[in-house]
């Protein structure tokens, strides 16, 4: 799945974000709205994780989906 498709598909994917990433709130993951960069900078808020580090674990994310 690409960011195009991940972003036409937000709506059904946000619950699958929140399942991978439980200390994201509904707010975080409505927010992101299917923007690879704000869901990696969530994730670095959050998790306290390198920007390296959050976007490869995004990536990794979508390639299992």
């Amino acid at each position: 799945m690409n960011w195009d498709q991940v972003q036409g598909k937000w709506q059904q994917l946000q619950g699958e974000a929140r399942q991978q990433w439980g200390k994201l709130t509904d707010d975080d993951v409505q927010w992101a709205a299917g923007d690879r960069e704000k869901l990696a900078g969530r994730l670095q808020e959050r998790y306290g994780h390198s920007k390296e580090e959050a976007q490869r674990e995004v990536d990794s994310w979508i390639a299992r989906l």
